[in-house]
């Protein structure tokens, strides 16, 4: 399905993924920081948080877009896992495992 080709993709898609992502990274932050788990503010701690957000915001989207998800659905799931940042990582590194019998 060339569709579905993440180089066939335009600009602005990833660009909204990696925004919605990113922003969901920069709010998980704003928690970890209110709650007392980080310090007051590191650019290196943002800039980390928003990095591996984004990244587990577009294994997201192309999840979602492998699944069929309808885009309003694939919003929220990339920004639910932007907010996880490497928690949702973490739950897809598990599902990939459960599914081949890795253990």
């Amino acid at each position: 399905m060339p569709e579905k080709d993440p180089q066939m993709y335009e600009l602005i898609t990833y660009v909204w993924v990696l925004a919605v992502s990113g922003f969901g990274g920069l709010a998980n932050y704003v928690r970890k920081v209110k709650a007392g788990n980080a310090e007051r503010f590191s650019i290196l701690e943002v800039v980390g948080e928003i990095v591996i957000s984004a990244f587990a915001g577009l294994v997201t989207f192309w999840l979602c877009e492998a699944a069929g998800i309808e885009q309003p659905l694939t919003a929220a799931l990339v920004a639910i896992s932007g907010h996880m940042g490497s928690r949702a990582i973490a739950l897809f590194e598990d599902g990939l495992k459960r599914r081949f019998g890795v253990r």
